[in-house]
């Protein structure tokens, strides 16, 4: 791995869904005193509505523009030197355009647990999320999404319940 200094105070926590990016980042920025951003709840926010409400209307690719949109804005304070732990959704690191920004502006985290993990965590069925109601669908998104997640500057396993671990495991990080 070759590792360069980044010039911004953005910390970004990618990974598959209910990887734990949104439960582990809120208490990290608490831990490190940041501020904490939710691309999923902000987007909701903006629009009004329910992601799966979103993919249902608009569709994936109308979703995938707000969500590069909404990161963005938030990379522009990033910029400005404005600190920020961000939460994205499991789609988001996969777009290039999204990868291309975060990995000049800051460093990325690459939240990594198994597939029953996931699963485990989303239940039967998450009616607000459109990508795990079929879950063979679900086992190949998660296999094609992996190699892409792995470009994340640093991997952390993120295979256990416990919040407090998996930030011990992200602060023992040598950017820390």
């Amino acid at each position: 791995m070759t590792l360069k200094l980044k010039r911004t105070p953005g910390l970004y926590l990618v990974g598959f869904m209910a990887a734990g990016k949104t439960t582990v980042g809120r208490a990290l920025a608490d831990e490190i005193g940041w501020p904490f951003v939710d691309i999923d709840s902000e987007i909701e926010l903006l629009e009004g509505k329910a992601i799966s409400q979103i993919f249902a209307q608009h569709g994936e690719a109308a979703f995938r523009e707000m969500e590069s949109s909404v990161i963005r804005t938030h990379v522009d304070g990033i910029e400005k030197g404005q600190p920020s732990v961000m939460a994205l959704g499991g789609g988001a690191f996969i777009q290039s355009r999204n990868w291309d920004l975060l990995q000049n502006n800051g460093v990325t985290v690459w939240l990594d647990c198994p597939l029953d993990t996931v699963c485990r965590r989303l239940g039967d069925v998450d009616p607000t999320r459109p990508l795990a109601a079929d879950r063979n669908v679900l086992a190949q998104l998660f296999d094609d999404r992996r190699p892409l997640y792995a470009r994340a500057d640093y991997r952390v396993d993120a295979d256990t319940e416990d919040t407090g671990e998996i930030i011990k495991r992200i602060l023992s990080l040598p950017l820390f």
